[in-house]
């Protein structure tokens, strides 16, 4: 049986009325578009951005604690760009070992949740 499987979105926990450090950061930093949660579900709180043609929901969460270990990947192709950008921002990054030729570097949310930036491609 093939049942072809691909990512349809991710959910990254946050604490419950963190919209705002949400949209500061996923919105106005990194630029992603913010999508209209259903109106049934924005109730709950969070929200929700574009990720290409993925999504990335942020899942208000009452016990909330930092994921430290489990994280998001995202690719660029300006990762160099991005590092600047966070950096300027007060973000600290980290780098890790490259993957295939794909540079790579952590950072930190709002949160603390870890989130892994790298190269859509690998350098030459």
């Amino acid at each position: 049986m093939d049942l072809a499987l691909a990512i349809d979105h991710v959910q990254v926990a946050m604490p419950v009325g963190g919209e705002a450090e949400a949209r500061a950061f996923f919105g106005g930093l990194l630029g992603l578009a913010e999508l209209p949660k259903p109106a049934d579900m924005a109730a709950r709180g969070g929200c929700w951005f574009a990720l290409g043609d993925r999504q990335l929901h942020m899942g208000a969460e009452r016990d909330f604690r930092p994921a430290k270990r489990a994280h998001v990947a995202l690719a660029t192709d300006a990762l160099d760009d991005l590092r600047a950008h966070l950096e300027r921002a007060g973000f600290t990054t980290h780098d890790d070992s490259v993957i295939d030729g794909r540079h790579r570097f952590f950072t930190e949310d709002p949160f603390g949740n870890r989130i892994e930036f790298m190269d859509r491609t690998p350098r030459a």
